[in-house]
């Protein structure tokens, strides 16, 4: 690429020629602060807050570095008394119309706006009160409270929506009345919103959150009557030490354990066992319906984002679906039958708890055909946010803990389960199974790496057998879109296809720990996370589901062989097709 010449703060940089200015600056070592704006997702220099000055020849004038390309010979001032008191002036107006119940606020800590009236000495004087909108919190949504007397219009929340191609969330009304919501100010809940959470971790202040289910668990625990199991996701591991100040990346498995159990759970235990529980059963799926004529291409349905996506968007198209419980409910389900049957457990005392990286979870756990022993097979879903708020709040100081280890027996998983957390993980888990199923021939080279990385829509063909098995792996609704429309016009020959909602996989989940625009748009937190993830994967001595001790004793004591009839009756659900206008 073509280099220009600019100066920046009278310093000499040659940098790609057509970068934004806050590019070129964060190349010389200098951060503009920004708002509204998140790489290639919220690119309208909207809020004004990263204002610099470029000189011309009628003297310097103000541009919004987000949006703005350098040319040769540009000259750029980034920190000027004119530049400070620019955004000064807009923080003090965004405050005017905004609550400031910080100390209160879920974002207290981790607020961008708050970050930026510390820095810039802008504190609650009030300078620019006028007339200030109140709102009622929207609270119809099964996963998510919008709170409008927090929102600043930066409309990050509606580029993500807008991203994820649902787009059921735009800005209302003008002038000071302008707020975020759905048409005809309806509550969302009327929408089809998949409850992915990409609006909610793309906030930069508090006025979306996850409902709390934290004091419920809590209650849970100190009930002498009740039972509480807790389970985590794969990635959760991967990413809860962002929380505490870790590097992107961090796998804290032993700390997270360690902190589960102080919190007073009666059981820890892995969801990588019921990820492991999934394969057997969607890839035995996958056998069946190719052998014998079965819907295809066969789609993964561990995603409940992108489930509600298919109900909504592609009804005729459910018959794709996999026919398997997410391996959070599946959790469940074996938990509230074989384990309560083994330890003499009356299902309706005992408590499941997930920890999820994804919102739609809270959806999920109250669907219709989840609740395999009477009673729901899962009872809260957390987020990877509400549990480090949980370990805050009991006081545990999360870096100094020791690693300790999942109770057993389903603390045991294995890679193939650990990988479900990053896009292609599930596929290529399966992929694991299914060829030692189809050619009885045990599996040496279990890493298929044509379906990992970042990119939105990864193909591979296979030759399993006297198969040629093509396979996609797609993130993010957008490039689900594409794929369902392909298989819809019939110009589809896949024969398996992945679909994660959230674009990375479940690393990148709604409900994981919320990262500033300054990380988010220069380092790709999808890559580092699912880097710790194949790398904890590599370091496991059982990297196929079907090598799982635990997953071996549960289809011997309770379930019989993966697909059984009684398999299908626990682990198995149905779908419903949706409206765009209903829940």
């Amino acid at each position: 690429m073509e280099n220009v010449n600019i100066k920046i703060n009278g310093m000499p940089f040659s940098v790609p020629a057509g970068v934004s200015i806050l590019e070129a600056a964060r190349t010389a070592g200098i951060e503009i602060p920004t708002l509204c704006y998140l790489k290639e997702i919220n690119e309208i220099g909207a809020c004004r807050f990263c204002m610099v000055e470029v000189a011309g020849p009628r003297g310097n004038r103000l541009v919004s570095a987000c949006v703005f390309p350098v040319n040769e010979g540009m000259e750029i001032f980034t920190n000027t008394q004119k530049i400070r008191e620019s955004r000064k002036m807009t923080l003090q107006l965004i405050l005017s119309t905004h609550e400031r119940k910080c100390l209160s606020c879920v974002r207290s800590g981790n607020c961008e706006l708050q970050k930026l009236c510390k820095e810039y000495g802008v504190d609650d004087e009030g300078r620019y009160d006028g007339t200030k909108p109140v709102y009622e919190l929207d609270t119809s949504a099964p996963h998510m409270i919008r709170d409008n007397n927090k929102c600043i219009l930066c409309r990050r929340c509606v580029a993500a929506c807008d991203n994820q191609a649902i787009s059921v969330i735009g800005a209302n009304a003008r002038g000071i009345d302008t707020h975020i919501g759905s048409a005809f100010e309806m509550d969302i809940d009327n929408y089809s919103c998949v409850s992915c959470g990409q609006c909610i971790v793309n906030c930069p202040v508090g006025a979306l959150y996850e409902k709390d289910d934290t004091t419920a668990v809590f209650e849970a625990i100190q009930d002498p009557d009740k039972y509480v199991i807790v389970n985590t996701a794969p990635s959760i591991r991967v990413t809860l030490g962002e929380a505490f100040g870790m590097p992107v990346g961090s796998n804290v498995t032993g700390k997270m354990v360690a902190a589960l159990k102080r919190l007073g759970f009666d059981k820890v235990f892995d969801t990588d066992f019921a990820a492991d529980l999934t394969i057997m059963e969607e890839a035995t799926e996958l056998i069946e319906r190719v052998t014998n004529g079965g819907t295809l291409p066969l789609i993964t349905s561990c995603s409940p984002g992108w489930v509600k996506y298919c109900e909504h968007y592609f009804p005729d198209q459910i018959d794709n679906l996999s026919s398997c419980k997410s391996p959070q409910q599946m959790f469940g389900a074996t938990m509230k039958t074989w384990y309560a049957q083994k330890f003499g457990i009356d299902p309706e005392k005992m408590v499941v708890v997930a920890v999820m990286p994804c919102t739609a979870k809270k959806f999920e756990n109250k669907r219709d055909d989840q609740s395999a022993a009477d009673v729901s097979d899962v009872d809260y879903s957390i987020t990877t946010r509400e549990l480090a708020r949980m370990i805050e709040t009991a006081g545990i100081n999360f870096n100094l803990l020791p690693d300790e280890q999942f109770d057993s027996p389903i603390g045991e998983g294995t890679g193939a389960g650990v990988i479900f957390g990053a896009t292609g993980g599930v596929m290529e888990a399966a992929l694991r199974y299914a060829v030692e199923a189809i050619t009885g021939e045990t599996l040496t080279d279990v890493e298929f790496k044509d379906v990992r990385g970042t990119e939105g829509i990864k193909e591979a063909e296979y030759k399993v057998g006297d198969l040629n098995v093509k396979v996609a792996a797609v993130s993010g609704l957008k490039n689900a879109e594409k794929i369902m429309e392909d298989i819809k016009a019939g110009k589809s020959d896949y024969t398996f296809i992945e679909i994660m909602a959230c674009p990375g996989g479940c690393v990148n989940g709604g409900g994981q720990p919320v990262q500033p625009a300054s990380v988010r748009n220069f380092v790709d937190l999808k890559a580092l996370r699912a880097k710790a993830i194949y790398e904890a994967d590599k370091d496991l001595p059982l990297r196929k589901s079907q090598d799982n001790p635990a997953v071996k004793m549960v289809y011997d004591e309770f379930f019989g062989k993966p697909g059984s009839h009684k398999a299908h009756e626990i682990l198995h659900t149905s779908y419903v097709k949706r409206s765009l206008y209903n829940k």
